[in-house]
C-alpha cells in the first residue's frame, strides 16, 4: 500500500509530498533497492529496517540526494511515513548544515514525533499522522526565510524536469552561474548540474517503468542527451545497470504480477 499527500501551499517551496507505505514480507529477511530520484527523504519507520550490512537504522533518519542505488533490508511487516523534500531546501528546513559525510548521527526535535506517529500507525489513523507532520513542518517553516534565489532556481529546474542548462537556471534565478553554484553546493551538498542530471535520469527511469518498450534513442533525443550513448552512460551511473537491462527486468516483473497489482512511480 502506498499513498502520497500534497503539502499545504506554504510548504510547497520545500516539500514535494508526504507519503505512507506499508509492505508485508513473507521471507525472514527481504531486501529492496532504492534508485536516485532527485529528492531528499526524511524517513520514519515502524517495524524492522536495516542497511545493506544488516545494521539497524534509527528512526527517523534522512537520506540526502542519492547519486547511486542504495539497498535496505527489512523483516516481516514494515510501515513508513516520510517527507520528500527538495534537496536544496531540506537542510535549511531542518536547521542543519549540509554535510557530505555518508552517515551522521545527531539529536533533532523531529525525533519527538516518532512516538505519536507510531500511535497513529497502531490505530490505523494515517490521516492523523499526516496532520501531525504538516503541523510540525508548518511551525518550523514559519521560522525560516527561504532563499529566494534557490527557490526560483528550483522552480525552473522542476518545470524543465532537469532539461535545462545551468546558465538558463541562473538566469531564471536572477543570479550569476558562479553565485548560484556556490549557494546550491552549500545548501544541498551538490552542484546544480548534479541535481539536474539526476532529475533527468528520473524521467528516463519513469518512462521505462511505465513503457519498457520505449525507444532509447528517442528518449535520448526527447530528454536532451547528446546521444543514445550519453543516456546509457548516465543511466548506468545512477542505477548500476543499462536502460535496456532495466526495461527487460521491468517486463519480466510485469508478466509475473497479478492483474490487481498497482505500482507507484514518483512524480
Amino acid at each position: 500500500m502506498h499513498q502520497e499527500y500534497l503539502p499545504p501551499e506554504e510548504l510547497q517551496d520545500s516539500i514535494k509530498c508526504f507519503w505512507y507505505n506499508r509492505s508485508e514480507h513473507e521471507l525472514e529477511l527481504s531486501s529492496f533497492e532504492v534508485l536516485p530520484d532527485g529528492y531528499a527523504e526524511i524517513i520514519f519507520y515502524f517495524g524492522e529496517l536495516y542497511d545493506a550490512e544488516l545494521k539497524p537504522l534509527p528512526s527517523p533518519f534522512m537520506v540526502g540526494l542519492l547519486n547511486q542505488p542504495i539497498r535496505y533490508v527489512t523483516k516481516n511487516r514494515l510501515e513508513v511515513i516520510a517527507i520528500r523534500c527538495f534537496p536544496w531546501t531540506v537542510f535549511d528546513l531542518l536547521g542543519l548544515h549540509s554535510n557530505a559525510s555518508k552517515l551522521v548521527v545527531f539529536e533533532h526535535p523531529l525525533s519527538t514525533l516518532q512516538q505519536p506517529l507510531q500511535k497513529c500507525i497502531q490505530e490505523g489513523k494515517i490521516e492523523d499522522a499526516m496532520a501531525l507532520l504538516k503541523a510540525y513542518f508548518l511551525s518550523i517553516h514559519a521560522q525560516i526565510s527561504p532563499d529566494t534565489m534557490l527557490y526560483k532556481a528550483g522552480i525552473a529546474m522542476r518545470k524543465a524536469k532537469g532539461i535545462m542548462p545551468v546558465a538558463q537556471i541562473a538566469e531564471a534565478a536572477h543570479a550569476t552561474v558562479r553565485t548560484l553554484e556556490r549557494k546550491f553546493k552549500h545548501s544541498s551538498g551538490f552542484t546544480v548540474k548534479d541535481v539536474t542530471s539526476i532529475m533527468r535520469f528520473e524521467q528516463v527511469r519513469n518512462q521505462l517503468w511505465l513503457y519498457p518498450e520505449s525507444n532509447i534513442a528517442g528518449l535520448a533525443h526527447d530528454l536532451g542527451y547528446t546521444d543514445q550513448a550519453h543516456l546509457i552512460r548516465e543511466f548506468k551511473r545512477y542505477s548500476g545497470t543499462t536502460p535496456s537491462a532495466f526495461a527487460k527486468n521491468i517486463k519480466k516483473e510485469k508478466l509475473a504480477m497479478s492483474d490487481d497489482f498497482v505500482a507507484f512511480v514518483q512524480s
